[in-house]
């Protein structure tokens, strides 16, 4: 039976949210194959044929969060918001896309982020840098044409490192993290504007340079 009939993708389906609700109440760590296989009403066997394991499932799962907040953050991006307000839109709109997974949260985001499933994550990262480019296309004035080109790629990193920072956040409804996105918006776009200024240019190459040996 392929995965991509109609009948293997509602089995996908039922997997990825049978694995969720166990996770939600046993735990990430407490969780394993075989007791979503049985949850599922599936045998192992075949568990493992749609998964080979439950970091696969939130790799999957992840993905469809990466493409739930491009959908509902793309349409607030319009041509006119300042590069500041486009930050903290899509910024909010992750937090908001992630909020209902808190509880698992630090298991959850360190295996999304993992790369030991590259294909996956090549899908994720053009999906976000997608979302991020055109947070810089749309924002008025345009950023500095110099940074331009290299600003999603950091704009992405940052957004990776509130990810984590929400993830570890035990403030209620993680208020923490959206002050921090509050907070850090106007800051991000300031530094783009100062990145006129040739020392500031060469700390972002540095930091831009560091990024690129890490991706």
């Amino acid at each position: 039976m392929s995965k991509q009939t109609a009948k293997g993708v509602e089995t996908r389906q039922l997997l990825l949210n049978t694995a969720l609700r166990l996770f939600a109440t046993k735990g990430f760590a407490g969780t394993t194959m075989r007791a979503i296989a049985k949850e599922s009403g599936l045998s192992l066997g075949n568990a493992y044929y749609y998964f080979e394991s439950k970091d696969e499932i939130v790799h999957e799962f992840y993905r469809g969060l990466v493409e739930q907040h491009r959908t509902t953050a793309w349409p607030m991006l319009v041509e006119g918001n300042t590069l500041e307000t486009n930050i903290r839109l899509a910024l909010e709109q992750g937090l908001a896309v992630l909020a209902p997974f808190h509880e698992f949260g630090p298991a959850f985001i360190r295996t999304a982020f993992s790369g030991s499933h590259g294909e996956l994550s090549d899908v994720q990262r053009a999906l976000e840098f997608g979302l991020w480019r055109q947070v810089v296309t749309m924002s008025r004035p345009l950023p500095p044409l110099a940074i331009r080109q290299d600003l999603p790629q950091l704009l992405w990193l940052i957004q990776r490192g509130i990810f984590l920072f929400w993830a570890y956040d035990s403030s209620e409804k993680a208020m923490r993290s959206h002050r921090l996105v509050k907070n850090a918006a106007p800051m991000i776009a300031r530094l783009v504007v100062l990145s006129r200024m040739p020392v500031v240019r060469t700390i972002i190459d540095d930091v831009l340079s560091l990024i690129r040996t890490a991706t």
